[in-house]
């Protein structure tokens, strides 16, 4: 059986207040490892090709919401507003180019009804359970996840082994359908130290930034606006469509996983 690798990031923050953020968004990449070391080198050249026109170190860390906001290390290079949109096109258009496959799941704080949530448990639970249903049981898949929440990401992984309740599409009736194609627990790999880590985290921002102008009909943060417009994060989501697991939401033009329903 063929195994694929599954890197994870995430936008905002899992706690189930919105002071600092209304939605959470979860994002994973995934591809079989035959695929590994072209994507690698796919994102190698792109890094180098940013590092001819922009002089973006390539092993400087990718990290797009501090890009876009000029935040450090960004402010040191001066890019020009102009320049950091090229930055974006190239490295979006690098990764529609990928062999990979994405799925975003976004939990809505606004939609809570209670303090009680389990934001980071069930955003992971849904996407795991998305990539089990595009797995088919013809692959197996590993797990590779940014530093910082993976005491609770490995409970929740271990726990949906033995107990997965999957709603029927016919009525409300409930069968558990455990996880059967994850092996070993979740591992953990800085994201300075992974391209894969970092186009996570890419994709996951603009989610973010599409959910916020078109579902929560909000403008962009104001050093975000500096930059970029409405416009630009719907051409950004068009570039990244061919990656986009569309299957994980039918209902949604980008797959886009959104909950509470």
């Amino acid at each position: 059986m063929e195994t694929y690798i599954a890197y994870f990031d995430e936008s905002g923050d899992d706690g189930a207040t919105t002071a600092s953020c209304e939605a959470f968004i979860l994002t994973s990449i995934y591809m079989s490892c035959g695929n590994w070391q072209k994507n690698y080198d796919l994102i190698r050249e792109c890094r180098t090709e940013l590092k001819s026109k922009l002089g973006f170190h390539i092993s400087e860390e990718l990290h797009t919401k501090h890009l876009m906001t000029n935040k450090d290390p960004y402010r040191n290079y001066g890019w020009t507003p102009d320049e950091k949109k090229e930055i974006v096109k190239t490295i979006s258009k690098c990764i529609a180019n990928l062999s990979i496959k994405a799925i975003n799941v976004i939990i809505d704080k606004t939609k809570f009804v209670n303090g009680n949530y389990p934001v980071l448990e069930n955003a992971l639970k849904y996407n795991i359970q998305r990539i089990e249903n595009d797995c088919e049981a013809k692959w197996n898949y590993i797990i590779i996840t940014d530093k910082g929440r993976l005491a609770p990401m490995r409970k929740t992984a271990r726990a949906i082994r033995a107990f997965n309740p999957i709603q029927s599409k016919y009525n409300s009736s409930y069968s558990n359908v455990p996880i059967k194609n994850m092996i070993e627990d979740i591992l953990e790999k800085d994201s300075s130290e992974s391209y894969f880590v970092q186009i996570c985290d890419f994709v996951s921002y603009f989610v973010h930034l599409y959910f916020r102008t078109i579902y929560q009909k909000k403008p962009l943060p104001n050093r975000v606006q500096d930059v970029i417009d409405e416009a630009f994060v719907k051409h950004t989501m068009e570039t990244l469509k061919p990656i986009l697991n569309l299957e994980a939401s039918r209902g949604h033009e980008y797959g886009l996983v959104i909950y509470p329903k």
